[in-house]
């Protein structure tokens, strides 16, 4: 078996957040985090605090607004003391662990708690958007119910990257939350993201963040996206080939 090559985590600038709320943007199900994650990036204005590099992830030039960029980012700012994790790319199966570390070794104290976004399958356009919430400690459960967020009921798994994250946070004593939200597991779902914000980070985070261009910009944020999304599609096809049947209740 070959070894995961270790990511490094590489800072950009000091952090002048007091005790910032860490929100996962990687690339899942619907790309809800990405879009949802993109959007605040951009309307908070926050500005790059490091890259994470890991060879297992492909090698790709990314690129905005006609500037090259690291592929996998750390933003931060403050008022509201926020800091955003971000991947121009899907993160694959090879790359979890090594990343996930990386958070925990090098980013995780300069954050307070962290709050991960995972989407799953609706099963309707009107479940579209639905948000339920997992906790990792007593707190983050209050502040869950607090903000009106309904707990997942029954038991389940969450994957892929996010699950790697989640679950280092719970046994390194790093204040998790997940916002499950109901998506298009088809195509990219501006919807879905555009909810997971009104509904579960604002009142989370206690920021306000303007959704309206998620609504008017729909179909080209979608066009957008699409390429990162079957490229997880491909990552996702492939893991399933080479594992069991995922577990009923898994969201990614």
């Amino acid at each position: 078996m070959t070894k995961n090559s270790p990511a490094r985590y590489e800072k950009a600038r000091e952090l002048t957040a007091d005790s910032p709320t860490l929100i996962e943007g990687l690339p899942g199900l619907g790309l809800v985090a990405s879009i949802a994650v993109d959007q605040i990036t951009n309307q908070l204005g926050l500005a790059q605090h490091g890259t994470i590099i890991s060879e297992d992830v492909p090698s790709v030039a990314a690129f905005d607004e006609g500037r090259v960029r690291d592929s996998i980012r750390v933003y931060a700012g403050e008022d509201p003391d926020v800091m955003t994790l971000q991947s121009d790319v899907p993160i694959p199966p090879n790359a979890v662990d090594s990343l996930s570390q990386s958070v925990m070794n090098d980013v995780a104290e300069e954050f307070e708690r962290a709050v991960f976004l995972a989407g799953a399958p609706a099963n309707s356009e009107a479940a579209v958007g639905e948000v339920f919430g997992v906790a990792t400690n007593d707190d983050l459960e209050d502040a869950l119910t607090e903000a009106g967020i309904s707990l997942a009921e029954g038991s389940g798994v969450i994957g892929g990257v996010t699950g790697a994250l989640v679950e280092d946070c719970y046994h390194n004593d790093v204040p998790a939350a997940v916002l499950v939200v109901r998506s298009n597991p088809y195509m990219p779902d501006p919807k879905a993201a555009r909810m997971v914000i009104e509904e579960a980070l604002e009142p989370l985070v206690n920021f306000d963040i303007d959704t309206e261009e998620l609504r008017e910009q729909a179909e080209q944020i979608q066009q957008q996206k699409r390429q990162i999304a079957e490229q997880l599609q491909q990552f996702q096809q492939q893991q399933s080939q080479d594992q069991q049947p995922q577990t009923p209740g898994m969201y990614q």
